[in-house]
């Protein structure tokens, strides 16, 4: 069969009667409608009609934080209703799902990245290194406060939960003088312009996979598989998969402090010729952040589930294992 016949054949299918409509479903924060909007949009626009499903998860209605709720949290009903064929499709942040993938489900596509660093909104514009000593810093996630801490500002860094306006509002109340949040959260909303200050790797690794998203289906579709397909980004796919790959060696969860970034860089051989590599750069830290061990490797993309194994080893000879106490409060959808 040829690939048009083929791909006419996936699109027949998902037309019909089961199908007339793909059903994707989301949790109902502004962020997460707004993200598995646009897999609907580029669904319609490449001909899949597409609706949003919202789905309410236990992270949605519980006030604990996130580690003590459970790895999972802002995933598990959405994987459920996937199962139970409620839904066709779910929408995930992909830093939000576990490492090990259930055999039942697949992730046809990752799309095209947002920026994945961490960002600042304080009063008054001020960046990080403005801020007064004992200046309060709302976060979400140990791997935010350690690394806060480790840059020996003097801030006093305060938990944070609640949807991206909830947060922002506590800078513009004054009950905080700044929150640390993920940058693609706001871009992804239009809220960009309030960021006072975006903090680089070196400052502050980011969550691994964070502003990527992961779009899932049940195994057993392969004609939405292929169709879903359509969406995925190979670059994005590669600095995820060596994020996550990380993360799953370092046998650590969503809330550890734990940060990664890998990002497709271009080198010179010996002979000048351009060619791409994927460096990976990740960070394992105690919470109170006295103590952050460093580690890198670059590679081929192709290598980029290793080059992550490798580097998460790396910091475990170095002596991860004894500094991934879990926090207080985990990451959260932001």
């Amino acid at each position: 069969m040829s690939t048009d016949a083929a791909t006419s054949t996936a699109t027949e299918h998902l037309t019909g009667p089961k199908f007339r409509t793909l059903r994707i479903g989301t949790r109902g924060s502004l962020l997460a409608m707004t993200q598995a909007g646009a897999v609907r949009d580029a669904l319609i626009s490449a001909g899949h009609p597409a609706e949003l499903v919202i789905i309410k998860t236990k992270g949605d209605v519980t006030a604990g934080p996130v580690q003590r709720i459970g790895v999972g949290v802002f995933v598990a009903e959405l994987r459920e209703a996937l199962l139970a064929g409620e839904v066709d499709v779910a929408v995930h942040s992909y830093k939000d799902l576990p490492t090990a993938q259930p055999d039942e489900l697949v992730i046809p596509a990752v799309p095209p990245r947002e920026d994945p660093r961490d960002a600042l909104v304080a009063r008054d514009g001020l960046v990080l290194g403005e801020l007064p000593s004992g200046s309060k810093i709302g976060t979400s996630a140990p791997r935010r406060r350690a690394q806060l801490r480790a840059l020996g500002l003097g801030l006093e860094i305060l938990p944070l939960r609640g949807n991206i306006d909830t947060r922002l509002g506590k800078v513009a109340s004054g009950e905080l003088d700044g929150i640390v949040i993920a940058r693609a959260g706001l871009s992804r909303i239009g809220r960009a312009s309030e960021i006072t200050e975006t903090l680089e790797p070196v400052q502050m690794l980011p969550a691994p996979s964070q502003g990527a998203l992961a779009v899932e289906c049940r195994a057993d579709e392969p004609d939405l598989i292929a169709i879903l397909s359509e969406l995925d980004d190979s670059t994005t796919r590669a600095e995820v998969t060596a994020e996550r790959a990380l993360l799953a060696e370092l046998e650590a969860g969503c809330t550890a402090p734990v940060g990664a970034i890998a990002e497709i860089v271009e080198s010179i051989d010996g002979e000048g010729r351009v060619f791409e590599e994927l460096s990976v750069r990740g960070c394992a830290a105690s919470t109170d952040g006295s103590d952050v061990l460093r580690a890198s490797k670059v590679g081929s993309p192709e290598s980029a589930d290793e080059l992550g194994r490798a580097v998460a080893r790396e910091l475990l000879e170095l002596g991860a294992r004894d500094l991934m106490t879990i926090a207080e409060d985990g990451d959260a959808d932001d």
